[in-house]
């Protein structure tokens, strides 16, 4: 079920030997990102719940989901760009029956990250999820 660019993620990580090749390709993931306009982060694109600062800011265009992201820290940077590939370019009504915990599982994820930044992953997931649940 997952896209064609997670897919892509998931193909570049089986061959990263180590997590730290593993973290610094999420890393360069998040710095290939267009930075969030700094109009748009504000109050109501915020993620709480993430230990950094953290902004989506979903669109849906033609029944089409998509999300542009930023934060003030580069892991998190790098997992809103694993996050839009799994999400953008996805019909609204099909948000819901992406599981993001197994598709994350797929590259490692769940066992690499700290406490925080898998609590913080949780509340991007669930940010989309509610606004995509909200659009339908």
């Amino acid at each position: 079920m997952a896209s064609p660019a997670f897919e892509e993620i998931v193909e570049d990580f089986e061959f990263l030997d180590d997590w730290e090749d593993r973290y610094r390709h999420v890393i360069e993931q998040g710095k290939a990102m267009d930075p969030l306009d700094e109009a748009l982060k504000v109050p109501a694109t915020r993620v709480h719940g993430c230990a950094s600062q953290v902004w989506l800011h979903p669109v849906i265009e033609d029944g089409v989901f998509r999300f542009d992201g930023d934060s003030d820290a580069m892991i998190v940077r790098g997992l809103i760009a694993v996050l839009r590939a799994l999400y953008n370019g996805v019909p609204v009504a099909e948000v819901a029956r992406i599981d993001a915990r197994a598709e994350l599982a797929r590259l490692g994820l769940n066992d690499h990250l700290s406490a925080q930044r898998s609590n913080g992953l949780r509340s991007m997931i669930e940010r989309i999820r509610e606004t995509a649940a909200a659009a339908t």
